[in-house]
């Protein structure tokens, strides 16, 4: 299964490439299908495509939902990725 996730980007590259940041974890993922994106801004990825610019605050919600998720799932035993 396939998820898109909010990230950060961090740092703009050359060629429509970033760097984003990902729960501690940087990578470089590519901006060309998303217009006006500036360091600072959250982008949902998927596949390492940003698909679209995200309100920091709908972001940071959903990451909470995510950390959250995770937690409860280290709580039943379950094995994380």
């Amino acid at each position: 299964m396939c998820l898109a996730v909010p990230v950060r980007v961090e740092r703009l590259l050359d060629n429509e490439m970033a760097v984003v940041e990902m729960d501690g974890l940087r990578k470089e993922i590519s901006l060309a299908l998303v217009d006006g994106v500036r360091e600072g801004d959250y982008v949902i990825l998927h596949v390492g495509y940003a698909l679209t610019r995200l309100d920091p605050e709908e972001a940071e919600r959903t990451l909470a939902l995510f950390a959250e998720l995770a937690n409860r799932l280290d709580d039943l035993g379950e094995v994380r990725p």
